[in-house]
């Protein structure tokens, strides 16, 4: 079907709602393959720890505030796709994958420096910090880890690109 003048155009109430359902997909293949045993990094409880020691409320937390940057990851996507006048599920997956590789190589290596209850690599035995760092890739939290959040970003990507394509 040949592109209209509005199909060009970037649904800017969609992305919202879409952003919520992809980052809800992304958090349910993270929970479910930690439950499974594929890998021991708890999302929800990592980032829910930045703001209360409560493993139980910081759960909850975590959750929101992993919205939050489910949003502002697909705004970043949705503004992508309205510069390049596409959005599609394929190049969801390929920015899911660019994104994966910022937050695996980036942005979890980083979060030592400002958690409040996550030890560092260099925090030695006097650390009294009740996590342990993700490391590079994640690896700290098992040799599947990096495989299931490339699998969850992909999918992230790809869920966001198909809703945003129907529209």
């Amino acid at each position: 079907m040949p592109p209209s003048s509005t199909a060009t155009e970037m649904d800017w109430a969609g992305w919202a709602l879409f952003g919520l359902v992809a980052t809800t997909t992304l958090t349910a293949v993270m929970i479910t393959a930690q439950l499974a045993g594929l890998t021991r990094l708890d999302l929800p409880l990592a980032l829910g720890t930045l703001v209360t020691p409560d493993p139980d409320r910081a759960r909850v937390a975590g959750f929101f505030i992993h919205l939050t940057a489910g949003q502002v990851f697909a705004l970043g996507y949705a503004a992508t796709f309205a510069l390049l006048h596409r959005p599609t599920w394929w190049l969801g997956v390929l920015l899911g994958l660019l994104h994966v590789g910022v937050a695996l190589t980036v942005l979890l290596p980083l979060l030592p420096g400002v958690h409040p209850r996550m030890a560092s690599q260099r925090a030695g035995a006097s650390s009294t910090a009740v996590l342990e760092p993700p490391g590079l890739l994640a690896l700290n939290y098992g040799v599947q880890t990096p495989a299931v959040a490339i699998l969850a970003h992909l999918i992230y990507g790809g869920v966001l690109g198909l809703l945003l394509q129907a529209r």
